[in-house]
């Protein structure tokens, strides 16, 4: 803030053509009118000027306690008189600006802001008092303001983030920060900004000018430090003392490179694994580490050494930057119990700038030694599988092969063999459990069965559970132990009219046997033949050629031909095939019109036909034998009891409902009243009881018998009843006595008499039987009111 006063002299000139009179000092701006002017004795009359200035100038922020006095508005009009009014208009006039109308005197009511506004462009005028008659015409003239430092620097913002890759050279630019000041950018010192930093250094330097930031030292390395504070100053006043300042914050992190190789904090290794681990299993992780981020700290592993490339390999896992070794081999630990090989690790994405640096070679490597355990495993086969040949006229015990198998664990234990009775259904051969060696238990027949394919289980004579299985190939060799015969059944005939040396059949031969040179037949007759003769074609095929002519159906229609076929293999298998040859009549063309077997089949029945009745009389014979099941299925009795535990009375059901004491037909009601007279043996007259027997009863036990007499009696029925069945049953009596003081209570006999029955009695009878007295007495008292 400026706290002294300061004058501003406007200097006013009249002004002559081309000539300017000098600026007088002073606070006052005069306003010129005309005049009358000698020179050299002539009167020049002077043209009328307005006004001969523009602006006041007055410093902000002004800090009296009185108005500021901006400056003096002069007329040359007013002569001291008190005539002439000064009218002042414009921006601020009456609230900022006051003009004394009678002086001129302008003064400013308010502290000023010029980053608030910067002129103020007014109108002055004169005119006289009386007349209101403008002496002095409008003019605009404008009141500056006058900036004055009060404003500091400011920055856009608080914090700044910016990155920088490391080890980047000197000079390398970060980030540019700019600062604004409100002062005037045309007037002094007061916006002109300087920059500098106060922390930060000796890292990074800033431009004093444009407020650019750039790196100070070489090699900066994130892997020592990664994020960086630096302040930044902007100073106005060009930076002298006394100025204003302003400071920010600039948060710079260095941002990764691919410098630092990744290093093997162990560079040895011991990893174990059972000689079991399948191939593909994984034995154990190995970790490299690298100072990098992200992508410049992937990592890929490999195996170096040619021991083990064979038999492992190691893949990296790309959640943890671990090198995961496999099995690639099957392990043997008899074979070999440990391995020992070099793994290399170096970065996936190499940066060729910090490749051939100073630093050691951009990779590492590291000794990992694998043990293998002992596993109990299962006997081995010397070979997989086995091929065996033996001839199909080996004799049954003949030897066939051998296999053998052995336990490769250091204990070495002995081993049995076996066949596997699945693969060996018809028992053809044996095997000793011992050495291994297969037998025949039956005869082999190529003919049948040119392979045997068997399995042989060894097992662990002390680990049962230790097996292995090998499949044995048997070949069964070919002998010569089958006669060639006729390829197929040949029907052949001869004409009556036929010539001599006439073909009547083309004959050929197989066998099942298969030599190694091939078939050859020869075919010839058992003894000469009048009648035929046999051609051998030496093609396995042969030619029957008649050596007579005129056969005749009368004289004999058939004829037996004996045909020997022998083989070319050792030892010489024949046989001897008979052909039949049929005598027809034939027309002049050769052509068969009838044969004596013709009419034998067309007297007879054909091959269908009898085939169809068989058919049928299966047919007719199982519809018999079904009728018959189910007629014995009807007659069929239903045991009585279906279960030993049923116990129970023998209860006769009729399934019907009675129609109450109306119903006379299905009950006789007198026998009901009258035990004594009941008819064991009357039935109901309405309907048919299911029961196979009648349920008979006896009388009861007269002259009130004891209670155990009338059991012996009942106990004596049941024994002698040859109707009771012939199981165990159990039948329940319950027999009240006759001798009760009180007879019986039975209504069944109170239907005729129940109007005339006292009930005086059972008043009588005791305190037991005082409710029903009073039921009944009481009842018949009603009756007779």
């Amino acid at each position: 803030m400026i706290t002294n006063h300061l004058q501003i002299i406007f200097m006013v000139s009249i002004l002559r053509p081309i000539t300017a009179l000098p600026m007088a000092p002073g606070n006052t701006v005069n306003l010129l009118g005309t005049s009358p002017e000698k020179d050299d004795g002539k009167i020049l009359q002077r043209a009328k000027r307005g006004w001969m200035w523009n602006q006041f100038f007055l410093l902000e922020e002004y800090t009296g306690n009185d108005n500021q006095y901006v400056g003096k508005l002069h007329s040359n009009m007013d002569r001291g008189e008190g005539n002439v009014k000064y009218i002042l208009t414009g921006d601020g006039v009456g609230s900022l600006f006051l003009i004394d109308e009678n002086s001129g005197d302008i003064h400013a009511t308010k502290r000023l802001d010029r980053e608030e506004r910067a002129i103020y462009t007014l109108h002055a005028k004169v005119v006289d008092k009386r007349t209101n008659k403008t002496l002095e015409a409008d003019t605009e003239f404008n009141i500056k303001i006058h900036d004055i430092n009060d404003n500091e620097p400011k920055f856009s913002k608080d914090i700044y983030f910016a990155s920088v890759p490391e080890m980047s050279d000197v000079g390398t630019s970060v980030i540019q920060v700019t600062a604004t000041d409100a002062d005037d950018q045309t007037y002094g010192n007061s916006a002109k900004l300087v920059y500098s930093i106060l922390q930060g250094q000796p890292y990074f330097s800033v431009d004093s000018d444009n407020g650019t930031i750039r790196t100070a030292l070489p090699n900066m390395d994130r892997e020592t430090k990664e994020n960086y504070q630096v302040v930044i100053q902007a100073k106005d006043m060009a930076g002298q003392m006394g100025g204003l300042s302003g400071t920010t914050t600039v948060s710079i992190t260095l941002s990764d490179e691919n410098d630092s190789p990744p290093r093997f904090a162990n560079h040895t290794f011991r990893l174990s694994t059972l000689e079991s681990a399948e191939v593909g299993a994984a034995i154990g992780r190995i970790k490299a580490s690298d100072a990098d981020v992200g992508r410049n700290a992937e990592m890929q592993y490999s195996i170096v050494d040619r021991d083990g490339q064979d038999i492992f390999t190691i893949i990296t896992d790309q959640n943890t930057q671990e090198g995961i070794i496999r099995v690639k081999k099957q392990l043997d630990y008899e074979r070999k119990k440990t391995f020992s090989f070099k793994v290399e690790v170096t970065n996936t994405y190499l940066d060729p700038r910090f490749m051939y640096s100073p630093n050691p070679p951009f990779k590492d490597d590291a000794m990992v030694r694998v043990t293998i355990e002992d596993v109990d495993e299962p006997p081995v086969f010397s070979r997989n599988p086995y091929i065996i040949e033996v001839h199909e006229d080996t004799a049954a015990g003949s030897f066939v092969g051998v296999v053998s198998a052995k336990d490769l664990d250091a204990d070495n234990n002995p081993v049995k063999y076996s066949i596997d009775r699945h693969t060996d259904l018809e028992r053809l051969f044996n095997i000793d459990s011992v050495n291994g060696t297969i037998t025949t238990l039956k005869a082999l027949d190529r003919e049948m069965s040119k392979w045997h394919n068997i399995s042989v289980v060894a097992t662990e004579i002390s680990n049962p559970r230790q097996t292995t299985r090998v499949p044995v190939f048997i070949r069964v060799l070919d002998v010569n132990d089958n006669a060639p015969e006729f390829a197929m059944y040949y029907e052949t005939f001869v004409c009556e009219n036929v010539k001599s040396g006439q073909l009547i059949q083309t004959i050929s031969a197989v066998d099942t046997d298969e030599p190694l040179v091939g078939h050859k037949f020869v075919f010839s007759m058992s003894f000469s033949n009048p009648n035929f003769t046999i051609i051998d074609n030496e093609d396995n095929t042969a030619r029957i050629i008649t050596r007579r002519g005129g056969f005749s159906q009368r004289e004999m229609n058939t004829y037996l031909l004996p045909v020997v076929i022998s083989d070319n293999d050792y030892p010489i298998q024949s046989s001897t095939s008979t052909l039949t040859v049929n005598v027809c009549a034939c027309d002049s063309r050769g052509n068969v019109q009838s044969c004596n077997t013709e009419a034998l089949l067309s007297a007879g029945l054909s091959t269908g036909a009898l085939v169809a009745i068989l058919l049928c009389v299966i047919i007719l014979l199982m519809i018999v034998v079904l009728f018959a099941a189910l007629r014995r299925q009807q007659r069929k009795k239903e045991p009585l009891i279906i279960s030993k535990d049923d116990v129970r009375d023998n209860v006769v059901s009729y399934n019907d409902e009675g129609g109450g004491e109306e119903d006379t037909q299905a009950f006789d009601i007198g026998t009901l009243r009258n035990p004594e007279v009941m008819d064991a043996k009357k039935l109901r007259r309405d309907i048919i009881p299911e029961m196979l027997f009648p349920f008979g009863r006896t009388s009861p036990i007269k002259d009130n018998a004891d209670v155990r007499d009338f059991i012996h009696g009942r106990l004596h029925e049941n024994d002698s009843d040859p109707t009771a069945p012939p199981y165990d049953s159990l039948a329940t009596y319950a027999y009240e006595g006759s001798g009760s003081l009180a007879e019986s209570l039975s209504s069944l006999e109170s239907g005729a008499t129940e109007g005339d029955q006292e009930y005086d009695y059972l008043s009588n009878w005791g305190p037991a039987f005082k409710k029903l007295a009073d039921m009944y007495i009481g009842k018949d008292t009603e009756r007779e009111t």
